[in-house]
């Protein structure tokens, strides 16, 4: 056997080697990209002139973060089978944009969400509105970014400290986003979901080759070794291989095989258990759990700005629908690794159970290939580097995603639109690149300090508070024309603020900033409500607009027939409008 090789520190070679060599096409691409940006059209939604093709591998590698390539597999690992409903409910929620949101939304013409805000309604205060929750959405959904890159940087130099990983990805990602906006990312996102479609899949390939396959590594569960649950058919010289490989045993926090392999697992029965309720009395609690990740994973898909944005860079709505299509196809071939990496890491690394932050299981797709290097010498740290690549383009890519999105919100919505109506594009591009520093600077900050949150959980919230707020503004506001601004702004608020005030509460408990411990015991109910909000806050929220609406009915704007004509007519009628006057005149386009 071939030691991997051991310098500055202990760092593995190849991994260094896969990893830098990530960073290095990254800025080298950013850089290249910049030299195209030269509007602010460009800049904000990449010049309208995405094909279907590259738009539809641009979001896939936007939208799969760290919690897809990292988180899942993790997450499983951790808790068992009902975490995935992260990966089901990460690609169901396409389908909602699909049907209801992608084509009108596009059709509509504006740059970023609250250009849509202010002109379904006609209002400019609901743009300030609108814009303070793609900042909230944005940085909350920075944090498992931010801990992905920690727990990448960790693992790769051992002894590093999780910060340090936090600050040079998010300075990377931030000096990519300030040269080129957009257009500079679109390219690079779409070349890093192939590159994370490759990172996953050959490990999860080569890793069933040597030790079983999935229904194999399940089976295990049971009480047999690997080799026993192996299928008796299988290759004679596969199964000698595998007799001696026996699952190790499980350690520290480690779920039992039963509660593992249950429906309602470990994440669902969390509060139920602390509480000390029996498995049939915490069934009810487990279904209102497991109902309301649902809604705030689905519906929080249709509603983060980060994603939606991307429908502006199509040149129409046919464009868009077709984009949408695309996209479901890629990201669901995607989630079908990650879940058994997380299978075969219970029975090969149940080590990582007692672990905890950036060394436990989050890092799983990581470690686990180089279990190989113990039969195979050095491929098992070629196929980690290859996972550390992955890593890397999965974080950076969705970072710069959500740096675009809220840089946007604040250099055309709050710059350009509310400080500085009559700025020129050059001076909104300017802004751009000073708020990408700002925004990325404070997501380094908060970044570092949830080493001890998990990857997925973080995510969920993030979908939670888009769930609550985006989601009813854009599915209400696209479909009934009898929505007013009063109505939608009161129904956004209400739901987006109550989400985000559970979220908030949730998370100052778990990194024990506030002591809740007895409280959630004594209240199991009210953990999960407060925890997985989307069941009550998205019902609320949709409520309100409705009956707001109705009492300030005549507020509906004059023109809404017009714009639900605008929102919905085919394109072949001619009615697709740039719509913000703004851009109609040219101003500074």
């Amino acid at each position: 056997m071939i030691a991997p090789f051991a310098f500055l520190g202990g760092v593995d070679p190849w991994i260094l080697a896969f990893s830098f060599v990530t960073v290095a096409i990254t800025i080298w691409m950013g850089f290249r990209s910049a030299k195209t940006s030269k509007t602010a059209s460009d800049f904000f939604v990449a010049g309208r002139s995405v094909s279907v093709g590259w738009n539809a591998s641009a979001i896939s590698g936007e939208y799969l973060s760290a919690a897809s390539f990292m988180g899942i597999a993790g997450m499983v690992m951790a808790v068992g089978y009902d975490a995935l409903w992260y990966p089901v409910c990460y690609a169901c929620g396409y389908l909602f944009l699909l049907l209801f949101i992608a084509g009108p939304l596009r059709r509509f013409g504006a740059y970023t969400i609250p250009d849509f805000a202010e002109g379904r309604y006609d209002s400019p205060i609901f743009r300030k509105i609108a814009v303070v929750f793609v900042l909230f959405i944005g940085l909350f959904y920075t944090l498992p970014q931010m801990k992905g890159a920690g727990t990448t940087l960790a693992y790769i130099f051992p002894g590093l400290p999780y910060w340090v990983g936090v600050a040079l990805v998010g300075a990377v990602i931030t000096l990519n986003v300030a040269l080129g906006g957009m257009k500079g990312i679109t390219l690079v996102q779409a070349m890093q979901y192939w590159m994370k479609m490759f990172a996953i899949s050959v490990p999860v390939f080569v890793l069933m080759a040597v030790f079983g396959g999935y229904g194999s590594n399940l089976g295990v569960n049971d009480g047999r070794s690997l080799a026993d649950a192996l299928n008796p058919a299988a290759d004679t010289i596969a199964l000698a291989e595998t007799e001696e490989t026996i699952r190790k045993p499980l350690v520290g926090k480690a779920p039992s095989d039963e509660a593992w392999v249950a429906p309602f697992g470990p994440l669902t029965t969390k509060a139920a258990t602390a509480a000390g309720l029996s498995a049939e009395e915490s069934r009810p609690l487990s279904l209102v759990y497991t109902y309301s990740l649902i809604i705030a994973l689905v519906c929080g898909t249709a509603g983060l700005p980060h994603i939606l944005v991307r429908f502006y860079t199509n040149p129409d709505g046919v464009a868009a629908k077709r984009t949408t299509m695309w996209v479901m196809i890629l990201i669901g071939v995607f989630y079908v690794f990650p879940p058994v990496m997380g299978v075969i890491g219970r029975n090969l690394l149940p080590e990582l159970y007692a672990a905890t932050g950036a060394k436990g299981t989050d890092k799983i797709v990581l470690e686990l290939p180089r279990i190989i290097n113990e039969r195979y010498g050095v491929w098992g740290s070629v196929l980690s580097g290859i996972a550390c690549a992955g890593a890397f383009a999965a974080f950076m890519s969705t970072f710069s995603g959500l740096l675009v999105s809220m840089t946007g919100a604040l250099a055309h919505d709050v710059y350009g639109r509310m400080l500085r109506p009559k700025a020129t594009a050059e001076q909104r591009m300017r802004m751009f690149k000073f708020a990408a520093i700002g925004i990325g600077g404070l997501s380094v900050l908060m970044g570092a300090q949830v080493e001890q949150l998990q990857i997925n959980f973080m995510v969920g919230q993030a979908f939670a508070i888009a769930a609550a707020s985006y989601f009813p503004l854009l599915f209400m506001s696209v479909w009934w024309r009898g929505m007013t601004m009063k109505g939608a702004a009161t129904g956004m608020l209400s739901g987006g603020l109550a989400a985000l005030a559970c979220t908030t509460v949730i998370n100052l408990s778990d990194l024990k900033m506030i002591d809740l411990k007895s409280f959630w015991v004594e209240n199991p109910v009210l953990r999960i409500l407060c925890e997985q909000p989307a069941i009550w806050t998205v019902p609320l929220a949709i409520m309100l607009m409705i009956v707001v609406s109705k009492a300030t009915s005549k507020d509906v704007p004059k023109d809404i027939r017009m714009k639900m004509l605008v929102l919905h007519a085919p394109e072949q009628l001619g009615l697709k409008n740039e719509y913000i006057q703004e851009h109609q005149a040219g101003a500074g386009h």
